[in-house]
């Protein structure tokens, strides 16, 4: 149960504010489109690509290590992190 908390809240916090939501916050000021239908297509949408993350994570896992992908992950983040603070220092 931990591992999905876990789960849940790194996808959580990378979604907010990302261009996912900002689009579907755009979609939702149509008014020519309900907003049930807004947040169904938009929710599909992010179920349909974490189906697909995870298909991919479970093909490339048969050719690389699992913790040499956590490692690279890692330093992704890292990089990405480092890249937002120097741009966002500019």
């Amino acid at each position: 149960m931990r591992d999905l908390l876990t789960i849940f809240l790194s996808v959580f916090v990378a979604e907010l504010g990302d261009k996912t939501q900002i689009a579907t916050m755009l979609f939702a000021t149509n008014s020519r489109v309900g907003k049930g239908g807004i947040f169904l297509a938009s929710a599909s949408a992010l179920v349909v690509s974490s189906a697909i993350a995870v298909a991919g994570g479970e093909l490339i896992t048969r050719i690389v290590a699992p913790s040499f992908l956590r490692t690279i992950a890692g330093v992704g983040f890292i990089l990405v992190g480092v890249w937002t603070l120097i741009s966002a220092s500019r």
